[in-house]
């Protein structure tokens, strides 16, 4: 999947004249964190977003420093950081130089470049022209929105099976033994394992087959040490009632 299939396009913006009284409405007026700034030719020349309003003197955030320290840091940020704390207009606070991606960037990548630059949008652009927006929330959207029962021909049990058998024993984090019990589409993962962690990592792998519909956790724990031995959370639960 690409950024073109889940971007929001003609996404709200603003100019780089525009009050930041005027791109806060905005933001709270649309539910969103941040705005493109664009140019009169619709080209990305900036990016305002909440944390711009963070240090502002308006509600007496600003840097505070003692005054050998601001010896220390030198006149050029002390210059900085008193227009981001009392510019009157995104052009002055804006950061101007954006993380971008195109509309064929996958989501591996844009994940990626989120997690690297701490950000939660990247503007698509096409030589610098805003074609639209991609957000956490476009993110968000996307997982709830994807379709996992759509009919599969070969989602027998004999299939899932298989599938599972495979999706779980290719990682390191397998459990020591396992058996996997298919019925109706309805999973039973029986086996022993020597870290917790092993045990939703089993479950998830087998809810990621297509046509699983509910997987039930069998997985005994056993201490490697003192061969101490614990059921499944579910098989304790239905120890305890039983």
């Amino acid at each position: 999947m690409r950024a073109h299939q889940i971007m929001t396009r003609n996404p709200v913006s603003v100019t780089e004249d525009t009050t930041l009284r005027e791109a806060a409405l905005l933001m709270l007026q649309n539910h969103i964190s941040g705005l493109p700034v664009v140019d009169k030719f619709g080209k990305l020349v900036g990016v305002i977003s909440e944390g711009d309003f963070v240090r502002r003197v308006e509600i007496g955030t600003q840097t505070k420093r003692a005054r050998w320290l601001a010896f220390f840091i030198g006149p050029g940020r002390a210059a900085t950081e008193f227009v981001h704390e009392r510019g009157r207009k995104v052009g002055v606070v804006m950061n101007p130089q954006p993380v971008t991606i195109t509309e064929d960037t996958n989501l591996e990548d844009i994940v990626r470049l989120m997690e690297k630059h701490n950000i939660k949008r990247l503007p698509v652009v096409k030589d610098m022209q805003l074609l639209g927006m991609v957000t956490r929330t476009d993110l968000l959207r996307t997982v709830a929105s994807l379709d996992r029962e759509v009919p599969d021909p070969t989602a027998d049990d004999d299939h899932l099976q298989q599938r599972i058998i495979r999706a779980i024993e290719s990682n390191d984090w397998r459990p020591i033994s396992f058996n996997i019990r298919v019925r109706g589409g309805v999973v039973h993962i029986d086996g022993i394992i020597t870290d917790e962690r092993s045990r939703q990592a089993s479950i998830v792998a087998a809810e990621n087959v297509q046509g699983v519909k509910r997987v039930h956790d069998h997985l005994c724990w056993i201490d490697p040490m003192s061969g101490l031995s614990l059921l499944s959370p579910e098989d304790e639960r239905r120890e305890s009632r039983s």
